[in-house]
């Protein structure tokens, strides 16, 4: 069966899959030769289903290989809404940005919308693996996690869903530590999960709340093994961009650019794209870098939030 979904426009669906790399972290698989990708995704009811995400036109086309409840349907549509970003609007993002030259090519290219995960505990949890660890390590680490706990599709037993929070807060600390590989994350990864399996922690609920940056950072703060850049990675998947992702790479980049490649740090950093308010992440995040790309040894953006 087909669900078709529309998007706000502007909208690309290659420009959110490439946005960053979630799509090439299982349960994802993708992007295919027109960008689309496949998701495997475990239904509040327990049922295990995959779907491909193609382009369509004013959207996306939504296939699965079978049937579903009408109220599947109603659980699997928002998922994908979330997932893409399809009902956001970035029509304010275009105008503040039109000026400037390194920008210019947002609106055309539909950017600003960043690929998430079905759930935000999915999205917390992968976010603990970009830390401490090359771009291969976290790859490693999350298909570790989603073969040794996730349920198998019927008809592929191949392929798996993320686990959820229930079934990672029944893991044995040692299996998460050695066969997932997780090492020290291991307990920061088991606590969030037993948090919000119990009821302690509505971490859904976060994804719809009218809170401040602020208060949000705060929050994505108090869960162990969430640190700044990591928080300010996961409010901008949350739609706060006020914020910018500070790393290394956005030091070497900064430095590059504006400071003569002396070193810099993260006040640099935020002064950097401090004018664009609100919008300074995604000024970070779509900045035309080009130029220094092949300055940096061949290296790319990152492909990791």
């Amino acid at each position: 069966m087909e669900m078709m979904l529309s998007a706000r426009p502007p909208f690309s669906l290659a420009t959110v899959v490439n946005s960053h790399g979630w799509v090439q972290l299982a349960p994802f698989t993708g992007p295919d030769d027109e960008n689309g990708f496949d998701y495997v995704l475990e239904l509040t009811s327990g049922r295990v289903i995959s779907f491909h995400v193609g382009a369509a036109e004013g959207g996306v086309c939504v296939s699965l290989a079978g049937a579903l409840t009408e109220a599947e349907r109603a659980e699997v549509a928002p998922a994908v809404t979330w997932m893409l970003g399809l009902d956001m609007d970035f029509r304010d993002f275009y105008t503040a940005v039109g000026h400037e030259p390194k920008l210019a090519h947002v609106a055309e290219r539909a950017q600003g919308r960043l690929l998430r995960a079905a759930t935000l505990f999915e999205n917390v949890v992968k976010s603990i693996l970009t830390t401490n660890t090359t771009w291969g390590g976290t790859k490693r680490m999350a298909l570790e996690l989603v073969n040794t706990f996730g349920v198998p599709l019927p008809d592929d037993p191949q392929r798996r869903a993320f686990p959820t929070p229930a079934r990672l807060a029944a893991a044995d600390i040692e299996t998460l530590r050695k066969t997932a590989r997780l090492g020290y994350r291991a307990p920061y990864v088991l606590e969030l999960a037993q948090r919000v399996a119990s009821g302690e922690l509505d971490l859904e609920g976060w994804k719809t709340a009218v809170l401040p940056t602020d208060k949000l950072r705060q929050r994505l703060l108090s869960l162990k093994g969430v640190g700044p850049y990591a928080a300010a990675s996961l409010l901008m998947l949350m739609g706060h961009y006020d914020s910018v992702p500070v790393d290394s790479w956005a030091y070497k980049l900064v430095s590059y650019e504006w400071y003569d490649q002396q070193p810099v740090g993260r006040a640099e950093v935020e002064k950097a794209f401090a004018d664009w308010g609100k919008w300074k992440g995604l000024a970070y995040w779509f900045w035309d870098w080009s130029y220094h790309h092949s300055l940096l040894d061949g290296s790319v953006l990152p492909e990791k939030p």
